[in-house]
């Protein structure tokens, strides 16, 4: 979830952002790159695949829901080969446009535009949420997976993100889901070895919780919806976020329940 923008994004010294990704408009479905009021959530995504790019050196790598785009590029530094996938046209002409290294194909991610066992690692952050038909979603993971291969996928944690409720709040999304559900998804389908990570604020971040009422990610969204301005230091925290502000953390070292997001790895069938 990102906070939904009032206005023309600006740095936060004032000058309009340019306008490098205006085949993309910030509507809170996806996180874009480069607007320092959408800092904070694009760190948030962008430390995952940090994290984990190590894991698709030199194979074969899916994106399955790449968004804007930031993110397969990323993983094309080290990969063999990056395909992507989106349903959204705007996407996947922007992608195609800005991320030469990418190959892009706009498609339905329940029913994946490839052969058999045909990559070696599936990626999928911040996308599972939604989907209609998770389950669909990722049977067609384990067919294009080669055996052996790596499904890994990061969804906010619904028990943080939504709390006590039953839908999500965020209107993109379909279905949120726990560390247990996530869980039970992926070995109903047959993947194995599946681990869970929680991620979480920093020592930086937990500093800017306690200046900004308890939750920056709340004194965000509070002026977002209010269409109100926003005070010069949170402004200017948000836009201080970086990538190494936020922790991921084994199951077993933290309490999953408290996590912000999941970031789940499993091996193919």
């Amino acid at each position: 979830m990102s906070a939904t923008v009032p206005d023309v994004p600006r740095h936060s010294h004032g000058d309009p952002l340019p306008t490098a990704d205006a085949v993309l408009t910030l509507t809170g479905e996806r996180t874009i790159p480069g607007l320092d009021i959408e800092n904070y959530w694009f760190r948030r995504h962008e430390v995952v695949y940090q994290r984990l790019a190590a894991r698709c050196a030199g194979r074969e790598v899916l994106e399955a829901g790449c968004g804007e785009g930031y993110g397969a590029d990323l993983i094309a530094g080290v990969a063999r080969r990056v395909l992507a996938v989106d349903y959204d046209e705007a996407a996947v002409a922007h992608v195609r446009a800005r991320y030469p290294r990418v190959e892009i194909t706009r498609a339905n991610l329940a029913e994946l535009p490839l052969p058999d066992a045909s990559v070696d690692v599936v990626v999928n952050f911040q996308v599972i949420e939604h989907l209609w038909d998770q389950a669909q979603f990722v049977a067609e993971c384990a067919r294009v997976l080669r055996r052996g291969g790596s499904l890994m996928v990061s969804t906010p944690n619904r028990i943080t993100f939504s709390p006590g409720r039953d839908t999500p709040i965020n209107p993109f999304h379909t279905r949120e889901l726990n560390a247990g559900e996530l869980t039970d998804l992926l070995v109903d389908a047959g993947f194995r070895e599946v681990s869970v990570s929680g991620l979480f604020h920093g020592p930086r971040l937990r500093e800017m919780d306690a200046r900004h009422g308890g939750s920056i990610i709340d004194a965000q969204i509070e002026r977002a919806v209010a269409n109100a301005p926003w005070p010069p230091e949170l402004a200017a925290d948000v836009a201080a976020v970086t990538s190494a502000d936020f922790e991921i953390v084994p199951s077993g070292e933290r309490d999953i329940d408290d996590s912000l997001d999941l970031v789940a790895i499993a091996v193919a069938p």
